[in-house]
């Protein structure tokens, strides 16, 4: 069995906090976000609504997705989130 690798977006109830973000198991971390599980920046900013992932087959490439959106422009996440789901719903229950 191949491992997978995601870059995930999360976001607040009023879709106005964004985190990008990267693991090997997409259900179990947006979860742990969900349940505020762990300390940081998506438990500070209640931010519980999966917007927006990809899928790798290899980390490296994960990781340097993950660093390429968030080096990038709030409005050029806004335009990812947008073209891959437009009305910013969660995602979480179609994992």
């Amino acid at each position: 069995m191949n491992r997978r690798y995601y870059v995930y977006i999360m976001t607040n109830k009023r879709n106005t906090v964004l985190y990008t973000g990267v693991t090997n198991d997409l259900k179990r971390r947006v979860y742990e976000h969900k349940e505020k599980l762990t300390e940081g920046f998506t438990k500070k900013y209640n931010l519980t609504k999966l917007v927006y992932y990809e899928v790798f087959d290899d980390p490296e490439n994960a990781i340097t997705r993950e660093k390429q959106i968030k080096g990038g422009s709030r409005q050029k996440k806004i335009s990812l989130v947008n073209g891959f789901n437009r009305s910013w719903r969660d995602l979480y229950d179609d994992l």
